[in-house]
């Protein structure tokens, strides 16, 4: 069953779940703001721009660095720039997002220096609901049948029907749920910034949950990808693997920075 019939319309399972992950994700954002004492109303200004923008860059990432499936279909950068109209038919293709994470981040820079609002504890506050949002939104993907993995012969291989497996692997039933994966894991990284954020309240500096979220998703992303086999490719580059690799490197590095043990001199 690939969604729910109401009347004239048809809600699709993935959408359904992508609506309730940002649904939950700003409720959580909302109970964030809330214990840091923060201005509640932060929360109805942010969320329609970062939903917008966040869409946006998700779009833009996934036009730019399209998957092989969707290369395979002819929806290459080069289509999609020769087709304006296409970038703009959301059904089309998809959405990657390491660019609804960069857009998602310029949008609170802005803010922040606009309304002079406190951008590092707005990033923390906003972290637990991403991860959330992410683990929600990615059981959606199990009934588009996508995101699953190389073939597995293991006792929890999802089985991928015939019209949606890859070229190439047409006489291969079983695969490993990539997304499965990464919803559980999502799912601990915001469980874990909760217990982190309230456990050493009075140990961590302005933007240490942020970037712990960041360094645990990147690494989650970057060890997933070896598994992923519907990747984007840039001069034989899988370009996720790469961007999030750097990301954890830099979040990693600056979370030392901010915490190495200081000489006494």
């Amino acid at each position: 069953m690939e969604g729910i019939s109401l009347g004239p319309l048809f809600l699709r399972w993935n959408g359904i779940l992508l609506a309730l992950g940002i649904a939950f994700g700003v409720l959580l954002f909302a109970l964030e703001v809330n214990r840091r004492k923060l201005d509640l109303e932060v929360v109805y200004y942010l969320f329609m721009p970062l939903l917008i923008w966040g869409l946006i860059g998700a779009r833009l990432w996934h036009i730019f660095t399209p998957p092989l499936s969707s290369v395979q279909l002819g929806l290459t950068t080069r289509h999609y720039l020769s087709n304006p109209l296409d970038m703009l038919a959301f059904w089309i293709g998809g959405y990657g997002f390491a660019g609804a994470l960069l857009a998602g981040i310029l949008v609170l820079v802005y803010f922040s220096r606009k309304y002079e609002l406190p951008f590092w504890d707005l990033v923390d506050s906003i972290a637990p609901g991403v991860a959330l949002a992410q683990a929600v939104g990615r059981v959606g993907n199990y009934f588009n049948q996508e995101l699953y993995g190389l073939p597995a012969d293991l006792p929890w291989g999802i089985f991928i029907p015939p019209a949606s497996r890859l070229p190439g692997y047409e006489a291969v039933e079983f695969y490993h749920p990539l997304f499965a994966y990464e919803a559980l894991l999502n799912l601990a990284n915001a469980v874990f910034l909760l217990w982190l954020a309230r456990r050493f309240a009075e140990k961590l500096q302005p933007g240490d949950v942020f970037l712990v979220y960041l360094g645990f998703y990147s690494l989650v992303r970057f060890l997933l990808e070896f598994l992923r086999l519907d990747v984007a490719l840039a001069g034989g580059l899988n370009v996720n693997q790469a961007f999030f690799g750097v990301t954890f490197v830099a979040a990693a590095a600056v979370l030392f920075r901010r915490h190495r043990p200081r000489r006494e001199l």
